[in-house]
């Protein structure tokens, strides 16, 4: 349920049954992408715009018979009113349950009819609706997904299963302490801060959520002021703004209700949260603090040093607690970056018995990057490794259309990519000290440890001053 779960855009591609054929040509993708080149650009594109206000991204890709779409909302999970956290995530994902003219399960066969892929995800900041098609059934795919996003229906039965199939995958979510542990951990963190609630909801809100609330979640939000498309494959870029044109452009102009995230407010000294998991073998933890936002200036600085400490397998928190010390079988640490400050975390898991040490680990670690810092030998193998790894994340048709809308959702160019190269080598030794001093908190902690308190309370004061504890089994987080 954690919503940066790695897993999700794996999941987003292999969880349909698609034919073989289709499989091939997703395979030719990756095989056929160009090797690494010294200097990584971004393909041409066309920035237009729909006399009804959609945004349209338009890149012509022609190594693979596919076209992929994203489309994406400025709108994303803060939008949820207070109480009916979950709301954004059940509108998205009911738009494929019905429309006046298809059912659900229409809607499945006529999708897996032409092999194609339709997914919907969530975020703090944005929803998306992404497809691909094979370049023959671009039209008829188009089609579908037109009639998928202008006249779902909403059913009450199918709203009614999925609120119920969320509120019982929050529940067994709650067993196994990793799915959950970023919803505590941020809950916490952040407070009543938006960023502090859950994006896919809890059983209490959830439950209060009624088709009403769709309906009109929908009408406000799903509206062409507040739509990027993004389309990436084997077309030219005339076909494929004809192609919106004929399918969305005849939607009403319309902007959404503005929403407002404030600034979050870093915390200041040591709070720790002790979630009681009384089966619990393991303890799970984050610490961490407020971070930085998708464009703070110093995001390309963070990236390679945060490389180094946590953001690769031979990092040196990894190194610390699983590679010499075998404490854990995994660690690392994360900047999430939204329109305002995301959270930093430091997460691992250890034994009960380990506990203690693996937090002191943890904390000796970071402590060493504030006082070492990083030496020049390490700069040039983070630099490398990040341009190493940078341009398998912008192969594919629905890697490049992702990008494209993310640009423009954050207000940036295409210079995030033009120049990646350049500013990650810019990035020195001075550079370095200055964000791991900044950005990389020591004093100022907040701790989240999901453990069988029977065992762990008692260490919990030598972490923190302020401390809560709360069960699993509460509703929330």
């Amino acid at each position: 349920m954690n919503r940066r779960n790695p897993s999700r855009r794996f999941r987003r591609l292999h969880g349909f049954h698609l034919p073989v054929s289709f499989l091939l040509v997703l395979l030719l993708t990756c095989v056929s992408a160009p090797a690494q080149q010294e200097a990584l650009k971004l393909p041409s594109y066309k920035k237009t715009q729909l006399p009804n206000g959609i945004t349209a991204l338009l890149m012509e890709k022609h190594a693979v018979p596919l076209v992929s779409f994203q489309i994406t909302l400025r709108t994303g999970t803060t939008a949820d009113p207070p109480g009916k956290e979950g709301l954004a995530g059940i509108t998205n994902d009911l738009l494929r349950k019905g429309t006046p003219t298809r059912t659900a399960d229409q809607i499945s066969a006529d999708l897996d009819f032409i092999g194609a892929a339709l997914s919907t995800t969530e975020s703090p900041d944005s929803l998306r609706v992404y497809a691909e098609f094979m370049k023959k059934d671009v039209a008829t795919g188009l089609d579908l997904l037109a009639d998928i996003l202008r006249n779902p229906t909403f059913p009450q039965e199918e709203a009614d299963k999925l609120i119920k199939r969320r509120i019982d995958g929050m529940r067994s979510a709650k067993d196994q302490a990793q799915a959950v542990i970023g919803n505590y951990f941020d809950a916490f963190l952040y407070g009543g801060h938006p960023y502090g609630r859950p994006a896919e909801g809890d059983e209490r809100s959830l439950a209060a959520i009624t088709r009403d609330d769709i309906a009109k979640f929908y009408r406000q939000q799903y509206v062409p002021g507040n739509m990027i498309v993004a389309v990436v494959g084997d077309l030219g870029a005339a076909d494929m703004e004809k192609l919106l044109a004929d399918r969305l452009g005849s939607m009403l102009r319309a902007s959404a209700p503005a929403i407002q995230v404030p600034e979050p407010k870093p915390a200041t000294g040591r709070r720790l949260l002790l979630v009681d998991k009384p089966d619990s073998t393991q303890t799970f933890f984050r610490i961490g603090n407020v971070g930085v936002s998708r464009t703070h200036p110093d995001r390309v600085a963070i990236r390679v040093v945060n490389t180094l400490f946590g953001g690769r397998f031979t990092s040196m928190i990894n190194s610390a607690l699983r590679i010499r010390s075998g404490l854990t079988y995994g660690a690392n640490s994360s900047f999430a970056q939204y329109r305002q400050a995301g959270p930093f975390a430091i997460a691992s898991y250890t034994r009960n018995a380990s506990t203690e040490k693996a937090l002191d680990m943890a904390l000796a670690v970071l402590k060493e990057l504030h006082e070492k810092g990083v030496s020049e030998e390490q700069l040039a193998s983070a630099k490398n490794y990040i341009k190493g790894q940078f341009p398998t994340r912008i192969e594919t048709n629905d890697q490049l259309a992702g990008l494209l809308a993310e640009l423009e959702l954050y207000g940036l160019d295409r210079g995030e990519v033009d120049e990646l190269y350049a500013r990650v080598d810019a990035v020195t030794a001075a550079d370095a000290r200055r964000v791991i001093k900044q950005h990389f908190p020591l004093q100022n902690l907040v701790f989240t440890l999901i453990a069988k308190a029977s065992e762990i309370a008692p260490l919990a004061k030598k972490y923190a001053t302020d401390i809560q504890t709360k069960s699993i089994t509460a509703p929330g987080f």
